[in-house]
């Protein structure tokens, strides 16, 4: 017995326990969830006691970042919210929001419009009108692609149109220029402008350019601006809104005024070529030499902003006539820019109107011409010597423009480069140093059009003599680059070095 408990023992002790591989336990991930956007803006929106308190909470909110995928709750709650709220600054601000959480990325704006829309036709404020058609400005052009909802807001821009309130008309041109078509006529119930009872159907550009001669020049800005918004999406303009932004070039607000240049430069861009009638005459002349003498008349403008504007678009009208480009070196009206009789026709005026010489005066019968400097001109008055204006401008912003537009031009143009040479090198002794570095660019762009004369030259040396070291580069330019007699040249060289090394 003694002997098979020992032996028992011996084996449990001498037993061998192959132990398995430990097995990892995977760790348990720890979520952390957030309150729920919407329910919080609800939890404070039911707290607010007056529109004061609500404003607050909308603000704050305005300040933080919404997850594409809460985007739709809390547009859901600021609806049911909208419809409750009395107040208008509480529902305008619901109606900012509404357009700022259409612009999150991941979002799609689409599930909103049926309620933006729903809830511009039955709103009676103004300025939450305009807000709303904001909101649905800001949805059509985060959806460009989806013809159907762009129709609807073309629909609803139209009808809204005929409001009495400005800000509405405004945003109602605004989503016209970004979202309308020049190929397709609008529907019936869409026509709700000035012109809305002309039977045959109307495209977007003939209803915008019916609020060219709005009453609220903010409207007529806004006008002009959604027609070249339409231009800059790749829509051609028709030529027939060329006279009435001419007129608005004489408009008695400076924002018309620059909204109707551009329009004016781009017309000439896209028609050049085509011949108008010059008013009060049987005259024609190209429609970009019209354009230009009417640009060049604004280089005279009231407001610097728009004369710079102009001074800059002038540049840019390189397929001008050389001799209306050359007008704008002389403020005296050439001679060949007036329509002159023949003397068949003022024989004939002569013959009409039964008057005959009587021989008791002296040459009484001799021809004479008449000049009315209002009737006869093929460029207005105003526009002659609009370079020389730009160039002694006040404002040296003014200025500045001028130089470069005479630089782009002359660049184009030899003969125009040798005429205009005296007045870029006049323009080195102006007061800006900013001015007489940029004439020191234009002169060195032009160089290969040009040959200094020796006054010339001489001006230019005494100038760069008092130049700063700012304005050593511009001048080793024109060491290097201006297009002098040989001799001079080297005179000029080693003045040029004793200047900038002394």
């Amino acid at each position: 017995m003694a002997a098979h408990l020992k032996k028992r023992v011996y084996e449990e002790f001498s037993k061998v326990v192959q132990q398995l591989p430990h097995e990892e336990v995977p760790a348990k991930k720890l979520r952390l969830t957030k309150p729920s956007k919407s329910a919080a803006l609800h939890i404070d929106l039911c707290k607010a006691t007056n529109a004061t308190d609500a404003l607050q909470y909308l603000l704050n909110f305005a300040r933080k970042p919404v997850e594409a995928e809460s985007v739709e709750g809390v547009v859901r709650i600021l609806l049911e919210h909208y419809y409750k709220e009395v107040d208008n600054s509480v529902r305008l601000k619901i109606a900012s929001l509404l357009g700022l959480l259409s612009k999150t990325a991941g979002f799609s704006p689409d599930c909103i419009v049926d309620d933006v829309i729903s809830t511009l036709n039955n709103d009676k404020s103004k300025q939450v009108l305009a807000q709303l058609l904001d909101t649905l400005l800001v949805i059509g052009t985060q959806l460009p692609e989806n013809i159907a909802v762009t129709q609807r807001l073309i629909d609803v821009a139209c009808k809204h149109l005929n409001s009495t309130f400005f800000g509405v008309r405004n945003k109602c041109l605004q989503l016209l220029g970004c979202l309308g078509t020049v190929d397709k006529p609008l529907t019936k119930e869409s026509e709700t402008g000035p012109s809305a009872s002309a039977t045959p159907p109307r495209d977007v550009p003939s209803l915008i350019s019916d609020y060219f001669s709005d009453q609220d020049p903010r409207v007529r800005t806004a006008a002009i601006k959604a027609m070249l918004q339409l231009h800059e999406r790749g829509m051609k303009l028709q030529q027939t809104v060329y006279n009435q932004a001419c007129k608005l070039l004489s408009d008695d607000y400076e924002q018309v005024r620059s909204a109707a240049v551009q329009m004016v430069w781009v017309l000439s861009q896209l028609y050049p070529e085509s011949i108008v009638p010059i008013p009060s005459s049987n005259e024609e002349i190209r429609l970009v030499d019209d354009s230009f003498g009417k640009i060049c008349h604004m280089v005279s403008d009231g407001s610097w902003v728009v004369r710079v504007q102009a001074a800059k678009l002038l540049g840019s009208m390189q397929q001008v006539s050389p001799h209306f480009l050359e007008q704008t070196l002389d403020k005296k009206l050439m001679s060949d820019l007036r329509r002159k009789r023949t003397a068949h026709e003022r024989a004939k005026e002569l013959y009409t109107s039964g008057e005959f010489s009587s021989g008791r005066r002296w040459a009484d019968d001799a021809p004479k011409e008449k000049v009315d400097t209002s009737g006869v001109n093929l460029i207005d008055s105003g526009a002659c010597g609009a370079f020389v204006h730009g160039l002694e401008d006040e404002m040296y912003e003014v200025r500045i423009a001028a130089v470069e537009a005479l630089c782009s031009l002359a660049q184009a143009s030899p003969s125009f480069a040798e005429k205009c040479l005296d007045f870029l090198v006049d323009m080195f002794n102006d007061e800006i140093e900013e001015v007489r570095l940029q004439s020191i660019h234009a002169l060195r762009q032009i160089s290969t059009n040009i040959t200094l004369r020796e006054d010339q030259l001489d001006t230019v040396l005494a100038v760069l003599e008092v130049l700063q070291a700012p304005s050593a580069p511009p001048a080793l330019w024109l060491n290097k680059l201006l297009n002098l007699k040989i001799t001079k040249l080297f005179d000029s060289s080693f003045y040029l070095s004793s200047i900038l090394y002394k």
